[in-house]
């Protein structure tokens, strides 16, 4: 196995296996067919594991399945909806997906029994892809709340939605929450990303993590609760306390804006038009049964086809250069084959890193 492996201890309250798979291994079950096998001649029918609704993995899966279907005769590429990144370790663990998207917290995690596979251990892992995105987590908070900074959440009463349970967005930002010492004196919202825009009209929650992707658009889910708030959600400062928290956890990277990059439907500036963000890197990761040549297509696809990737997904990272797909490589994770035959064509392979075999 190959990156710097991140060492993280969580607490037991974490969610568990069953929590975060839910109704997913259904539907991946399912798809075992598309995810393992060829079809139609000598195209070869990939299926991602993505996430959930309106979630910016989704998106950018589909951006990529498009690219797929406009631009290459050998895959066909389909998007399953799933309980999130941390949820898809464990739907590749039992077989369900081939290729998933997920995150390098949950990676990193994973690979050392850590947060929730402490005591649900994984006994396989995918190998690395490439970077599809970077998600930039801040806080926001409502009217009536009366917070308007991260140090009121100490006070404990408040009603908190830390994005939903088996995102690995998720697990990085409860741990974050966890190290800030705000998680146990507060309610904790724990609802689909489908669900809480309603929940947010219906004025159920204080305040929620969100984020956007790459520093272009929020998540399709954050922009919903953005039309559905009624015009009452707003940025929160960050104190040093929080701020300490996130340079503290290592799965977390600390971001912050002198100006706020995203567009709402509603000022969101009325207290502060600065924030700071804990960043959480996504990569797509690929099995030993999915073929070589079919993961290089999708490199391919993602460096050569970025103008149609990003005509579906504006969030889209251009890896048009190559380069950019190295950016958040494990060194201690295997890389798959086709993706490593891919850089090593384009001259961007670091010798450190360990190229993975598949089952051909």
């Amino acid at each position: 196995m190959s990156g710097v492996i991140v060492r993280v201890k969580m607490s037991n309250k974490d969610v568990s296996r069953r929590d975060v798979v839910k109704g997913a291994t259904t539907l991946g079950a399912i798809s075992m067919a598309g995810c393992l096998g060829g079809g139609g001649g000598d195209q070869y029918q990939m299926t991602i594991a993505g996430a959930g609704s309106g979630t910016s993995t989704e998106q950018a899966a589909q951006a990529l399945a498009r690219a797929a279907s406009q631009n290459s005769d050998s895959i066909s590429i389909t998007v399953q909806n799933t309980d999130g990144w941390t949820a898809n370790l464990y739907e590749f663990d039992n077989d369900n997906f081939g290729t998933v998207g997920v995150d390098n917290n949950s990676l990193s995690k994973a690979m050392n029994e850590e947060g929730p596979f402490a005591e649900d251990p994984v006994d396989s892992l995918p190998m690395q892809g490439f970077v599809f995105t970077s998600l930039e987590i801040h806080w926001v908070a409502m009217e009536g709340s009366d917070l308007e900074s991260t140090a009121d959440l100490q006070d404990g009463g408040y009603t908190i939605y830390p994005i939903q349970p088996g995102f690995g967005t998720r697990l990085l930002t409860e741990e974050v929450i966890r190290e800030a010492g705000l998680w146990d004196q507060n309610e904790i919202l724990n609802v689909d990303s489908s669900d809480i825009p309603g929940a947010v009209e219906e004025g159920r929650a204080d305040a929620l993590c969100v984020y956007g992707a790459n520093g272009v658009n929020l998540s399709s889910w954050v922009q919903e609760v953005d039309v559905r708030s009624n015009g009452g959600l707003y940025l929160m400062e960050v104190d040093d306390n929080f701020r300490q928290a996130i340079e503290n956890v290592p799965g977390a990277i600390l971001k912050e804006f002198d100006e706020y990059p995203y567009e709402w439907e509603q000022d969101v500036t009325t207290v502060t038009d600065t924030t700071t963000s804990w960043v959480l890197s996504g990569q797509w990761a690929f099995g030993p049964d999915v073929p070589a040549d079919a993961v290089k297509e999708v490199a391919r696809l993602s460096a050569e086809e970025h103008e149609s990737i990003r005509d579906a997904d504006p969030t889209a990272i251009d890896h048009s250069g190559v380069e950019s797909m190295t950016a958040a490589v494990i060194p201690d994770l295997e890389i798959h084959p086709g993706v490593a035959e891919y850089w090593q064509d384009n001259d961007v392979w670091n010798d450190e890193w360990t190229e993975g075999s598949t089952n051909e």
